[in-house]
């Protein structure tokens, strides 16, 4: 998309349903994150004494000196899509520029977070700071927390990933950024989660472990009132509607889990037959050397294994770098859904269980004590959240995997039409030597 980012619409904050407060949140202005967060433009990476800093094969500049986000850089490298329900989008995240930390105690990566955004929550229309991959958990958990009835993106796996050696290596650091920019975006695209205190602090403070010190007693009654709230209490029936999403997300992970690991025996498959083929080639190569008429057929036909093996390495790297972390993605995805349902079962189960005691009272006509009422606007607004989510979840699940099967059709294609154009260019040469004799 050309000519600069797209008109922006003020902000104000986000509207909970039927523009009431959401039972679960806090009203007490003492649980609010401590501190205003300080905008910052370029954070300076403090580095004791004989620390080293790294640049990556993929470019970046050194860890410790300012990284200004240019307007124009970024907005050329934003994917401006068409914006969901014909919103404006008024606020952008990109994840880039990993560097590599080589410090006395750990070695670490860093990942360049960019923000643009004409919100009034933000001091500065851009900020630019640096984030490791636990800064991320450390998000996701404090997400978690304040957010319960919401549906939170998964993170990448913290750990390297099956066939990957080097969690240091570049095609292991980029895979990881493309799942954060992924992750970060996900909030960003979200009517509430993109509004959280916490992601603001994220994106905007130059000095995240003050927040991250403060650890549980920051946590909102939100996240309290939902963590505590199983006790005893046992679900009796789950409505047919939540069972059915139940239902659904049993079936789809074992469907995408079942993907995964067929996918990854035919990516391993592909690379066995990779080797083979590139000492296959070669020996016609050398047989040429042998043989007079026949040399020029034998050297087209190594030629021709060697394009074969060229593009069946690129359609494994494709593979391995596009396909494989979304299925990834949704099956962690799955998870995430399962825990947000659980989480509403209890709150389901608590309401019924107190309702139960309401009853058993020996009164002709019980009044509904305030708890109860509370815990039944708990278990509406986490049902109004969850169904909400899982809607946009579809949305986002089926432009992502049309947008992955087109992607993995059209590499396919390429693929095979490179191997058909390799073996048909022999022809002529074998057809010129029978015209010969």
């Amino acid at each position: 998309m050309a000519g600069g980012p797209p008109k922006a619409l003020p902000s104000t904050g986000p509207h909970s349903l039927r523009d009431m407060p959401h039972p679960l949140a806090g009203s007490s202005s003492e649980e609010a994150v401590g501190g205003d967060s300080t905008p910052s433009p370029d954070l300076l990476m403090a580095r004791s004494f004989g620390d080293k800093d790294l640049i990556l094969p993929n470019g970046g500049t050194p860890a410790g000196t300012s990284s200004p986000a240019s307007s124009s850089s970024l907005l050329n490298r934003l994917q401006l899509d068409d914006d969901i329900d014909g919103e404006t989008r008024d606020l952008f995240v990109v994840v880039d520029d990993p560097k590599k930390h080589v410090c006395t105690m750990e070695t670490y990566i860093t990942y360049r977070i960019t923000t643009k955004s004409t919100r009034v929550e933000f001091d500065l229309p851009e900020y630019s700071v640096r984030r490791r991959y636990q800064d991320f958990d450390w998000l996701r958990s404090k997400l978690e927390e304040s957010q319960p009835t919401h549906l939170i993106p998964p993170l990448p796996e913290k750990f390297v990933v099956k066939g990957v050696v080097d969690r240091f290596s570049e095609e292991f650091v980029e895979t990881r950024r493309k799942a954060l920019d992924k992750f970060l975006k996900r909030i960003t695209d979200h009517p509430v989660l993109s509004f959280n205190e916490y992601f603001n602090i994220f994106l905007t403070a130059k000095d995240l472990n003050i927040y991250k010190k403060q650890g549980i007693a920051l946590l909102t009654r939100m996240g309290e009132s939902v963590k505590h709230v199983t006790g005893g209490y046992k679900l009796r029936t789950r409505p047919l509607e939540f069972a059915a999403i139940g239902d659904y997300l049993d079936t789809f992970a074992l469907k995408l889990g079942t993907i995964d690991r067929i996918a990854q025996r035919i990516i391993k498959e592909e690379i066995e037959y990779l080797v083979e083929l590139r000492e296959y080639g070669p020996v016609y190569s050398t047989w040429s050397t042998l043989e007079g008429e026949l040399a020029e057929p034998l050297e087209g036909v190594s030629a021709c294994i060697g394009n074969c093996s060229t593009a069946l390495e690129e359609l494994t790297d494709d593979m391995t770098e596009d396909f494989l972390p979304v299925l990834r993605e949704y099956i962690l995805y799955s998870d995430s859904m399962k825990s947000v349902l659980k989480k509403r079962d209890q709150v389901q189960a608590e309401y019924e269980a107190k309702l139960e005691a309401v009853a058993l009272r020996k009164e002709d006509r019980p009044k509904v004590p305030a708890d109860v009422e509370k815990c039944q606007d708990r278990m509406e607004c986490f049902n109004a959240d969850l169904k909400a989510d899982m809607e946009r979840w579809q949305n986002n699940k089926r432009q992502d995997f049309r947008q992955l099967l087109m992607g993995m059709a059209d590499k396919n294609i390429q693929y095979y039409e490179k191997c058909l154009m390799a073996w048909e260019s022999i022809i002529p040469l074998l057809q010129e030597k029978q015209e010969a004799k």
